[in-house]
């Protein structure tokens, strides 16, 4: 049985948030930063663009993957091992990365720079449920972490570019290990561990998280707004860079115009969710993310590819994307606050898997240069998560 006895963690809201929101920054910033100049990386790394991608999708696939192995862990040994060993990975393979030209090795140093990432969103989240699970401060985190979600992908590429061009691709890199470094540097005396005791049965827990309807549900919600976002970022360089040919500093701020959609909707989150429930906003989420992808295939279907074809109908996408992540969490890990550490890992596993497998395929199999793999990707996900929740009531009304 658990130990209920409240964990050691007296914080200020704005502190605990100084504390962990920059672990949750990094994994994102770490994919949102190299995107300019993924043009010249084949040149850098002498090889093929293929295996360009490839940095990017092993990154997001080992990102949720890792997190089989370090949510169990976290319940096991604790979080504060965990957010300590990831920080300090993250930030020796950062510094590794800006010093090869090897693409094998650049690509083996991504594996560990994104397991790194892993171990520290994990144990990060496991935290906000040890913590957080009952009181009003979860609700105002997880609204912030959203609000990063948003905000990364603005600084990112900007800071990517200029970054690039002031100092060279290397500098990117070199700036993540400063930060994981200063990150790992201020948890040290201060993340003080939350895990619940917990002497029940793995196995059990493992079939009560793999059993759950909602929690499966709510995930592919998530893989939903997140695979959308991973398919948009991905091709976004090829289609405004090469086939448009924009530069990568008017790549940064068509690109940051999404990101700020993100960000006003966020601030607007709170009232959907108050209004709609969980539940609610999720439905219409999907439903707006199946607009925005159908105007897209209408304007690739009639019209030439163009920054205005492409780009304002990914904003409508955006807005879809912040209705569903603003609940997806919540929904889906609402009946593990006890074991939040394994729960996590599964659902950002199961998102890994299914945005790293089908957002690749998508990429891979249709022109990576145009909009059919974000509309492939958008209507496909968004159709099978409502169909799963439409199946899921029906279920419910028999019984």
């Amino acid at each position: 049985m658990p130990n209920k006895s409240p964990p050691l963690w007296a914080y200020s809201l704005p502190s605990a948030l100084l504390l962990m929101a920059p672990f949750d920054l990094l994994s994102s910033l770490a994919m949102d930063v190299y995107l300019p100049v993924i043009p010249e990386m084949p040149v850098a790394l002498g090889t093929s663009p293929a295996i360009v991608q490839l940095t990017l999708s092993v990154y997001m696939l080992v990102l949720g993957l890792g997190q089989i192995l370090f949510g169990p862990l976290s319940d096991r040994i604790g979080r504060r091992p965990v957010v300590l060993g990831g920080a300090f990975f993250f930030a020796a393979s950062s510094f590794a990365l800006a010093m090869t030209s090897n693409a094998p090795l650049f690509v083996t140093l991504r594996v560990l720079q994104a397991l790194g990432a892993s171990a520290t969103l994990v144990a990060t989240f496991a935290t906000v449920r040890d913590v957080y699970a009952d009181r009003p401060e979860g609700s105002v985190i997880y609204s912030l972490f959203g609000s990063m979600l948003a905000f990364v992908p603005a600084l990112g590429p900007i800071l990517g570019s200029f970054i690039a061009v002031e100092l060279g691709w290397r500098a990117i890199f070199v700036m993540l290990g400063v930060f994981g470094s200063l990150a790992f540097g201020h948890a040290l005396p201060k993340w003080h561990e939350t895990r619940p005791c917990w002497r029940g049965s793995e196995t059990l827990v493992l079939r009560s998280i793999l059993g759950n309807a909602s929690f499966w549900i709510y995930t592919l919600g998530f893989s939903t707004a997140m695979g959308a976002f991973f398919v948009f970022f991905s091709t976004a360089p090829r289609v405004l860079i090469e086939r448009l040919g924009l530069s990568q500093m008017w790549f940064s701020a068509i690109f940051s115009t999404v990101a700020l959609v993100m960000i006003l909707t966020t601030r607007l989150a709170s009232r959907f969710v108050s209004h709609w429930g969980i539940e609610g906003c999720l439905i219409r989420g999907l439903l707006v993310i199946l607009i925005g992808a159908s105007i897209l295939m209408g304007c690739s279907l009639l019209t030439e590819l163009s920054v205005l074809t492409f780009v304002p109908p990914m904003w409508l996408i955006a807005v879809g994307m912040v209705f569903i992540v603003s609940v997806t969490a919540n929904g889906a890990l609402q009946d593990f606050s006890k074991t939040a550490g394994t729960a996590v890992a599964f659902y950002y596993c199961g998102q890994s898997l299914i945005v790293g497998g089908f957002g690749t395929a998508v990429i891979v199999v249709l022109p990576g240069d145009s909009a059919w793999p974000l509309i492939a990707y958008c209507l496909t996900a968004s159709v099978v998560t409502l169909l799963a929740m439409a199946i899921r009531r029906l279920m419910r009304r028999q019984l």
